[in-house]
C-alpha cells in the first residue's frame, strides 16, 4: 500500500473519530467530560483479551499465578463487590467478560485492562498490608480506566503512530506488565505509545470513580487516603511503577476527601447495617 493511500485511510480514521464520546455517566462525583475516540470498543478490547492472555499463560509458566488460594478468593470476592456497582456509570459493565488473577510479584502494582482483564500483584497487598477498604480502593480506581477507556483514548493522543501498533500497545509499561510482552505480542510502537503518562486529568478521574465504587459495594471510599498515605511512605525517595505518572500526593489527598465525603452516604446505604 503506498504512501498516500496510508495517509489517506489515516485521514478517514481521524475524520470518523473525532466525534465527541461519553464513555460514561458523571456518577455521584460528576465526571463528564467527554472524550475523542479514533478506534472501537471491539478492537480495542479484543487486543487486550491477547495481552492479557498471553501475561497470564507466562506468570503460570513461572508459577507466579494465583498460588494463595485464600489471598485470590480475597481479591476476587472484593472485585465481585465492585463489578455491578459499574452499572452506575455504564449498563454495560456489569456483562463485561471480567477476570481477576493475582500474580505473585514485588512490585506494587494493580491494573485493570479494557474489557474488565483485572491483575493484582502480591508485592502491593503484601508490603502495604492492605485492608480490604484499600484493596478495594486500588481494584475501584483501576476499574474506572477501563470503565473510562483511558486506554482507547490514548490511541488518539497517539495517532502519529501506526494505529494497528498503537492498538496493540495496550499493555507493557502502560500497565506495569514486562515491556518486553507488549513487543512480543502486539508491536514496540504501540507499547511506546502508550508508554506516554496518564493525563492528571485521567488519573482524577479514576480516582473520583474509584471511590464512588468503592462506596457502592460498601467499601469505606476513605480508605483511599490511607492507601496513598501507605503508598507515598513505601516510595521514599523513588516513586513505585505504579505511582510514577500519578498526581502529586498533597493533590491527590486533598480530592480523594472532597469525594470520598460526596459519595460516602452511599457507603452509609449499602453497608448491611447501615
Amino acid at each position: 500500500m503506498g504512501t498516500r493511500v496510508v495517509f489517506a485511510a489515516l485521514l478517514v480514521v481521524l475524520a470518523t473519530g473525532c466525534t465527541p464520546t461519553r464513555t460514561t455517566s458523571a456518577g455521584a462525583v460528576g465526571v463528564d467530560r467527554e472524550q475523542t475516540m479514533l478506534v472501537s470498543s471491539a478492537e480495542v478490547n479484543r487486543s487486550a483479551e491477547k495481552a492479557y492472555a498471553q501475561t497470564i499463560q507466562e506468570a503460570r509458566a513461572k508459577n507466579r499465578l494465583n498460588r494463595d488460594a485464600g489471598q485470590v478468593q480475597r481479591v476476587r470476592a472484593i472485585a465481585g463487590r465492585l463489578i455491578p456497582a459499574t452499572a452506575a456509570f455504564r449498563a454495560d459493565a456489569p456483562g463485561w467478560r471480567w477476570e481477576t488473577n493475582v500474580i505473585s510479584s514485588n512490585d506494587l502494582n494493580a491494573w485493570c485492562m479494557p474489557g474488565g482483564k483485572m491483575a493484582v500483584y502480591t508485592g502491593l497487598i503484601d508490603k502495604l498490608a492492605l485492608t480490604d477498604d484499600e484493596l478495594a480502593a486500588v481494584m475501584g480506581h483501576e476499574i474506572a480506566h477501563a470503565l473510562r477507556e483511558h486506554g482507547r483514548e490514548k490511541v488518539g493522543q497517539a495517532a502519529g503512530v501506526d494505529l494497528a501498533a498503537t492498538i496493540g500497545g495496550l499493555i507493557g509499561a502502560y500497565y506495569g506488565v514486562d515491556a518486553n510482552v507488549g513487543k512480543s505480542v502486539l508491536g514496540a510502537a504501540g507499547e511506546l505509545a502508550f508508554m506516554r503518562p496518564n493525563s492528571r486529568g485521567m488519573e482524577q478521574e479514576a480516582d473520583r470513580i474509584g471511590v464512588e465504587l468503592a462506596a457502592r459495594a460498601g467499601f469505606d471510599p476513605h480508605a483511599a487516603i490511607s492507601l496513598w498515605e501507605k503508598m507515598a511512605r513505601a516510595s521514599g525517595s523513588g516513586t513505585p511503577q505504579w505511582l510514577s505518572t500519578h498526581p502529586s500526593h498533597e493533590s491527590r489527598l486533598s480530592d480523594l476527601s472532597i469525594y470520598a465525603d460526596r459519595v460516602q452516604p452511599l457507603y452509609k446505604a449499602a453497608r448491611p447495617n447501615n
